[in-house]
């Protein structure tokens, strides 16, 4: 009887300790620290796929709801805020525009969150025609 009650608790501990994947509701302390873009949701005109993007673009979320990143030479630092499950980004360097910026300077994503890594997709600038993602693991 003692063993059956501990294999039951040792079942439950297991099950509890399991990895969701389902999404996180996003906010900002979620996202704080260091990530690099790893992969990308891509199609050809034909069904999407994910391909591993080498050598990504690093992107780093501080606390204060500042920003740096290496995706841009020209600018690498900005602001950033959550609202909604979407994720805008708006850089801060004078003369910098970006061909992927919307009416009011920021970049937009929508943005799933999960334990380790997020997903953005584009809502502002050029937008995919078959639709197309990003995934930034957390380094």
């Amino acid at each position: 009887m003692k063993y059956k009650y501990s294999f039951l608790l040792l079942l439950l501990i297991l099950i509890n300790c399991e990895k969701s994947n389902e999404p996180l509701i996003s906010e900002e302390t979620l996202i704080v620290g260091k990530w690099e873009l790893t992969e990308a949701y891509i199609s050809a005109g034909g069904p999407q796929y994910w391909i591993d993007v080498e050598n990504g673009h690093d992107i780093n979320f501080l606390e204060n709801g500042t920003f740096t990143s290496s995706r841009f030479t020209e600018c690498t630092t900005g602001n950033f805020s959550i609202n909604e499950n979407k994720l805008l980004l708006k850089y801060n360097c004078q003369d910098f525009h970006s061909e992927s910026e919307n009416e009011q300077g920021y970049i937009t994503y929508d943005l799933e969150f999960y334990s380790d890594y997020f997903i953005v997709s584009p809502t502002s600038g050029p937008i995919c025609n078959e639709g197309c993602s990003y995934k930034y693991q957390k380094k």
